[in-house]
């Protein structure tokens, strides 16, 4: 008797799910030639860069972005209320220096808010290595952000350190990129963590279907993990990169010392987010640094802790929920090095023991592109200065970086539709009027700029490899680069005519109105020109912080500020005295 002959289908469907894993394995993007690039550096002006998100290939505006206005009455009204979002910038910066006034300086020519110091002026005396400032800086930031009647819950507020952060492109460029890449990391979210339902009103109220984890704060990213131990969920548990996974070439992710592996570890110097969400980090930032009697660890140590302990929970979540399909799928794509869960690498996890009732989701994700933050550890070889409209920088740029995959000789299509860099130093209101508030008087010596200046023109910092130009560069690795690299930023050659335009630009009732509606010059209500904020409500102008840092910081042998052509006595529109009237 024959037996039954046995289905061959089941072996079938297991041989084709292998092969089309392996093809899908195999089938990486493979590294793009020197031709291809060349192939690809004549794009039109208005031609969108193929590396720029799709979410920027269109021209909507937030809340943050309104139109500004039209009226130029010359009074400046009190009575104006703000009804949309701010943006507000926060300097952790507890004394003057002139790595400080480069940061200033870099903010104010391209229009950045009137900066807030937080925690200027304070001694910290504990005996840490860092004297308490680290750990302060978290405790200073927090009490700032709790002041609702100066920052809302849907106001946005970037967080840069004070020492080493230099702006490159305009805060309308670094917002756009945020919201788009806040939309683009949810989109990720929902596909790898999936949905779930939840009661839109309480207990009671209607359920809809919403996506597990979301995203709304943007950190800096870091190509290595410290100070935390090695085993610590921020160093073993956080996802990979988003780069490609050769984008150093072979190399990529395998180097001992770092400099090709992508970054993907958080780095806490530049932070971006709306306040609500903030607020809700810094709290447990205090308590863990306060409550549990950690004063001497500092605020990388926290958020890198804290992201690590967020990507634990969700990925043990996401593995515990497989079902048989997914957990035979992974294993596949394990065995063939295709698994981008960071529990399939060969490295020792430290348990973490979730405790009822402790937050440990937060919203956190890296900027693994630098299209705002580009992080400087081990990273600065991945950059070159150089002005987009010169061909004869291609060459060199390709031999000495030849596994280059990205054309990163492709201007951005935000930075393309935007303002020229000279504009932002004064927004279309370059004012000799007495009553715009500030009498720095007109000079032929100090005050010439080119009549005409395009992006195209002048040096960017470009990230070779992600292909981008970053928003601001924070130089956090080789401390050298602080001086060395400064003269290379665009603003360098005119840094005391720009800074001199800007704070004689208007201060009337048209730049408060704009700030009143959220406008792109005047983000914040306080207004202010030139000079900075301090937590105590403190105005302190240009020279008050800046005194005595010209050479390093202006470069240019032209003397002290105000002094320049002789002094003269000069206030502000708040009675604040800008340049003496007698050096000192």
């Amino acid at each position: 008797m024959s037996r039954p002959r046995r289905s061959r289908a089941p072996i079938y469907i297991t041989l084709g799910g292998l092969l089309l894993l392996l093809v899908g394995w195999k089938s990486t993007p493979q590294l793009t030639t020197k031709s291809t690039i060349a192939a690809k550096l004549h794009l039109s002006p208005t031609e969108p860069s193929p590396y720029l998100p799709p979410s920027l290939h269109h021209e909507a505006e937030s809340p943050l972005l309104a139109p500004e206005t039209t009226d130029d009455n010359r009074t400046t009204p009190m009575d104006l209320h703000k009804t949309n979002p701010s943006f507000h910038l926060l300097i952790p910066a507890s004394q003057k220096n002139p790595q400080l006034c480069k940061t200033l300086l870099s903010s104010f020519v391209l229009a950045y808010p009137p900066p807030t110091l937080i925690n200027y002026g304070k001694k910290f005396e504990e005996d840490n290595w860092d004297k308490g400032s680290h750990a302060g800086k978290i405790r200073g930031v927090y009490n700032y952000l709790n002041h609702k009647d100066k920052i809302a819950d849907e106001d946005l507020v970037l967080i840069v350190d004070g020492y080493d952060v230099w702006f490159q492109l305009p805060p309308i460029i670094m917002i756009k990129r945020y919201h788009a890449m806040i939309n683009e990391a949810n989109d990720r979210l929902r596909r790898r963590y999936g949905t779930e339902v939840r009661r839109k009103q309480g207990e009671e109220g209607p359920t809809e279907m919403v996506p597990r984890y979301s995203q709304a704060v943007v950190f800096g990213a870091d190509k290595l993990c410290w100070p935390n131990p090695p085993s610590d969920p921020a160093c073993a548990a956080v996802p990979y990169s988003s780069l490609p996974k050769d984008v150093y070439g072979p190399s990529t992710d395998y180097d001992p010392d770092s400099f090709n592996n992508r970054p993907r570890y958080l780095n806490s110097g530049t932070i971006m987010g709306p306040a609500k969400e903030l607020r809700a980090i810094y709290e447990v930032a205090v308590k863990k640094v306060e409550e549990e009697n950690r004063g001497r660890i500092g605020d990388q140590f926290v958020f890198a802790e804290m992201f690590g302990e967020q990507e634990y929970q969700r990925e043990m979540q996401r593995q515990s929920t497989r079902g048989t399909g997914g957990r035979w799928y992974e294993w596949i794509s394990n065995a063939l090095g295709g698994d981008d869960s960071p529990f399939s690498a060969n490295r020792t996890i430290k348990n973490m023991t979730a405790i009822p009732g402790r937050l440990y989701e937060f919203g956190i994700g890296l900027d693994y592109e630098s299209r705002m933050f580009q992080t400087m550890t081990h990273s600065d070889k991945d950059l070159e200065f150089f002005a987009h409209n010169d061909s004869a920088v291609v060459p060199y740029v390709l031999e000495k970086h030849p596994n280059l995959r990205g054309n990163p000789f492709a201007m951005p299509f935000d930075i393309q539709m935007a303002h020229g860099p000279l504009w932002f130093s004064s927004p279309g209101n370059d004012s000799l009027d007495p009553k715009d508030g500030i009498l720095l008087p007109q000079s032929d010596q100090l005050d010439n700029l080119p009549e005409h200046l395009d992006w195209y023109d002048v040096p960017l910092a470009t990230n070779l490899y992600a292909a981008t130009i970053p928003s601001l560069l924070h130089v956090n690795g080789d401390k050298s680069l602080l001086d060395t690299w400064w003269p290379s930023m665009w603003y360098h050659p005119y840094s005391r005519a720009l800074l001199r335009r800007f704070i004689r630009s208007t201060q009337t009732r048209k730049a408060a109105q704009a700030a009143a509606a959220g406008g792109q010059t005047w983000w914040d209500k306080r207004g202010g020109r030139g000079g900075v904020w301090t937590d105590n409500a403190e105005w302190m102008s240009w020279n008050d912080v800046c005194k005595k840092t010209e050479e390093a910081v202006f470069g240019d042998g032209k003397g002290a500020w105000g002094w320049e052509e002789g002094g003269r006595k000069v206030t502000n529109f708040f009675e604040t005295v800008i340049v003496e009237d007698e050096e000192e």
